[in-house]
């Protein structure tokens, strides 16, 4: 498993097309130009999203939203640098208070079922660093959760030489991680930034409304990826009909956040290679000439 850096390979699992540019794109742009070979798994193909930008907001574009979809993601894994796989399962859209969920959506399956594709993923491909979300999906909606939990199932049963050994050899990576992205504490910095430049600042609204919730997950591996920054942007522009220009995310200024906020963010959380706390490195433990357990 302890190989040359070149050998290195790093699966993250998300629940639409964009949420990989949206989601620590600048890390894996950065470990895809260092020769590491970088995977996104994509549950779902997004089908039941809106259109967020209004220029593209047109009669047609929602009845071919399943195909502009994957040609959006196709380009944003261009401009990475990366591989990617759909998963195959049907985006689960984001249902209003008692609304129910659509019949045989995603986020309805048996994880222990949904976790199947993934294992046959992970058995292939190898990884021994596997990124997605933390238990509450980093914010709640139904395929995120469930992006989590079967993330945490396939790593699991991959590794589980009696589970399903039409999928291969089994295979155990060696970390596990959180994204910690887009956080108050994020959204904080930037707005005090911009705001002592005398940079107006959409942030301040969104943190008025930031939703009670438990204390972030900590901090454990901070990646310096402020170079790749203007790939991630242009990977996030690539969703076209997702992404307004000049809006959201899109609106501040990135020489701010290149001076106050360089990093992409991740909670450790398991490895079975012994790794010193805080990491800036998601190999940490895994290099040549390092020490491992």
């Amino acid at each position: 498993m302890f190989t040359h850096p070149s050998a290195l390979r790093l699966l993250t699992v998300h629940a639409h097309p964009d949420d990989e540019s949206s989601k620590g794109a600048a890390t894996l742009a950065r470990y895809a130009a260092q020769g590491v070979d970088v995977m996104v798994a994509t549950c779902t193909g997004g089908e039941r999203g809106s259109v967020l930008n209004p220029a593209l907001d047109r009669p047609g574009t929602r009845a071919e939203l399943t195909r502009i979809r994957r040609e959006e993601m196709a380009a944003a894994r261009e401009i990475l640098g990366v591989g990617q796989r759909f998963l195959g399962f049907t985006d689960s859209g984001l249902p209003g208070p008692g609304e129910p969920l659509p019949d045989g959506c995603f986020a309805l399956l048996p994880p222990a079922v949904a976790a199947e594709p993934l294992i046959t993923l992970i058995r292939e491909f190898r990884p021994h660093v596997v990124v997605t979300y933390d238990e509450t999906g980093g914010y709640p909606h139904p395929d995120h959760v469930m992006t989590h939990r079967v993330t945490v199932e396939a790593v699991e049963g991959a590794a589980d030489p009696d589970r399903s050994p039409e999928a291969g050899e089994p295979w155990q990576a060696a970390k596990l991680y959180y994204h910690l992205a887009l956080s108050r504490a994020w959204f904080q910095t930037m707005h005090d930034a911009m705001t002592v430049r005398g940079v107006d600042s959409a942030m301040g609204e969104v943190l008025a409304g930031w939703p009670d919730a438990p204390p972030a997950l900590a901090t454990t591996t901070r990646i310096r990826c402020a170079e790749q920054f203007a790939v991630r942007d242009a990977a996030l522009l690539a969703h076209a009909t997702q992404i307004q220009p000049g809006t959201g995310f899109m609106a501040h200024p990135r020489e701010i956040e290149r001076e106050v906020w360089p990093t992409e963010d991740y909670h450790l959380a398991r490895s079975l290679v012994e790794t010193v706390l805080p990491e800036s490195d998601l190999f940490a433990g895994l290099r040549p000439g390092e020490e491992h357990g």
